[in-house]
């Protein structure tokens, strides 16, 4: 395997706050976070004290500066922040953290996400995260809202159903992988103790016979709403050999924005897309590996055709024999060829705008997750698609380093 700088650095510490259904959380998004912080460090090994960088992106409100005051911070040496839209800049982050310690910025980088859905932070009420609606969105952001709302696309659903439709009619996807991407996702929630849908498996007929969201959504097909925040741990693979935690090493990092794929009114060169084309091959370049090395996919789903989409643009599956491989039985972490969000993920365990996949992963490459994979060495984290800008990552073991 091609060794990169990346390999430098590792993740050695994971945690979160809890998690609770929407509007349920008895603290405060700030609490949440230093929950979560306090947890990642506790995890590895270190003091919260010894933090001297903070990452994190799609602009969340909790300032790193009030974070660098509640732990008691001697010295906030690098802050970052990825901007790109929803769950896209989860990975970027992770990259961005990274470069941090590789250029000598910091030591000790904490990624760190909440999410606090009230009822008006709702992505699935108009005015979320795709709706629009406000003059200075009309104005400023791609008219969004201007050329919808007056059609009915209020919501993140609503809006992101002509990519899914698009799925469905011209590259001929049955839904059966879209059920098969979703049952998997509660199937592995049932063994999680964190998730929020655990105790709730799901059935093909009770997919099936679920409520219309937008066509083709199905209810299931749709993430969670809730509470929690998600923080990581990142120092240098030297430094990780000696903490807590069996380290996990960042094989390959990147982000990507194609070509005009955010232009207004849907006129996007390839509406059909993930947007992870060109990202796909140059990680794989970067780790060294291609998509048959792969041990464990964690995909972000706000809405599960975008799932598919980016297996695909990954070199899982092809539109063409999406139905054969994207089956329930072939997605499972007990004995799958291809499993596939081992904690839940958005759909089951919480949506923290992708942090949970990629928790998840080092999970897996630790041997600590509660739907192991045998001899798990690579992890895929994806985030995004179905947003403009996204970003992967590549996790891996010491062993393949």
């Amino acid at each position: 395997m091609s060794r990169n700088p990346l390999t430098a650095v590792a993740i050695s510490g994971i945690g979160n706050s809890g998690f609770y259904p929407r509007g349920t959380s008895p603290d405060p998004d700030f609490r949440l976070v230093l929950k979560a912080l306090f947890a990642a460090c506790e995890d590895a090994g270190i003091n919260p004290k010894e933090i001297d960088g903070l990452a994190s992106y799609c602009g969340p409100v909790t300032d790193p500066r009030r974070i660098a005051c509640a732990l008691g911070l001697k010295e906030l040496r690098y802050a970052s922040l990825q901007w790109a839209s929803g769950g896209g800049g989860t990975s970027a982050a992770f990259a961005n953290a990274a470069s941090a310690i590789i250029a000598g910025l910091a030591d000790v980088v904490a990624v760190v996400r909440s999410v606090k859905m009230d009822v008006g932070a709702r992505y699935g009420q108009f005015g979320g995260a795709y709706g629009g609606g406000s003059v200075e969105t009309v104005s400023g952001y791609g008219f969004r809202g201007a050329d919808k709302a007056p059609y009915g696309v209020l919501s993140s659903a609503t809006t992101l159903s002509f990519q899914a439709n698009r799925l469905v009619e011209d590259a001929g996807v049955p839904r059966s992988a879209f059920s098969a991407v979703s049952r998997a996702s509660y199937h592995h929630a049932q063994q999680n103790p964190d998730a929020l849908m655990n105790g709730r498996p799901l059935s093909a007929e009770r997919y099936e016979e679920s409520r219309w969201i937008a066509e083709p959504y199905k209810l299931y097909d749709c993430c969670l709403e809730n509470d929690g925040a998600i923080a990581a741990i990142l120092v240098s693979a030297e430094r990780a050999k000696n903490l807590k935690t069996k380290p996990v090493h960042l094989l390959a990092a990147g982000e990507t924005m194609s070509f005009r794929a955010d232009s207004g009114a849907f006129n996007w060169p390839d509406l059909c897309s993930g947007a992870f084309r060109d990202l796909a091959p140059r990680l794989y370049r970067q780790a060294g590996i291609g998509p048959q090395d792969v041990d464990v996919v964690q995909v972000y789903e706000n809405f599960v055709p975008g799932v598919v989409m980016a297996l695909e643009e990954f070199g899982f599956c092809t539109y063409e024999n999406a139905g054969e491989v994207l089956t329930f039985e072939n997605l499972i972490a007990q004995g799958g060829k291809l499993p596939l969000n081992t904690s839940g993920g958005n759909l089951a365990e919480a949506y923290v705008l992708g942090m949970g996949h990629v928790v998840e992963g080092v999970r897996q490459i630790r041997g600590s997750s509660s739907n192991q994979v045998q001899d798990a060495n690579i992890v895929l984290a994806t985030a995004g698609p179905l947003t403009p800008m996204t970003s992967a990552l590549i996790l891996g073991s010491g062993d393949v380093l």
